[in-house]
């Protein structure tokens, strides 16, 4: 019995390693299609808001408000609605994170 569990354990690991090592690129890989208008970094030009290095919570109440429609936008509130909650604080976090 004791082999079965340690088996189990065994074969399931490399599957955990896995799915934490491409968790880390989410955010990134989501954000992918912000680069569009703010860069793939966050630093826009050109007259679109720079987000990188803005608060994580602040990033996401704006991306939270323009899913809401709370925010008027020209196509923001169309792409936020396009992800879920989770997906939306994983790009926040991100663009967070940018320098």
């Amino acid at each position: 019995m004791q082999f079965a569990i340690v088996l189990a354990f065994a074969t399931a690991l490399p599957l955990i390693a896995a799915a934490q090592g491409t968790e880390s690129y989410r955010g990134r890989n989501l954000a992918a299609s912000c680069a569009n208008c703010h860069n793939t970094n966050g630093s826009s030009v050109a007259g679109t808001p720079s987000i990188a290095g803005m608060s994580r919570e602040a990033l996401l109440a704006a991306l939270m408000d323009y899913k809401a429609g709370r925010r008027a936008a020209t196509v923001m509130h169309q792409l936020a609605r396009g992800y879920t909650d989770a997906e939306l604080e994983s790009i926040a976090a991100y663009f967070a994170a940018q320098k």
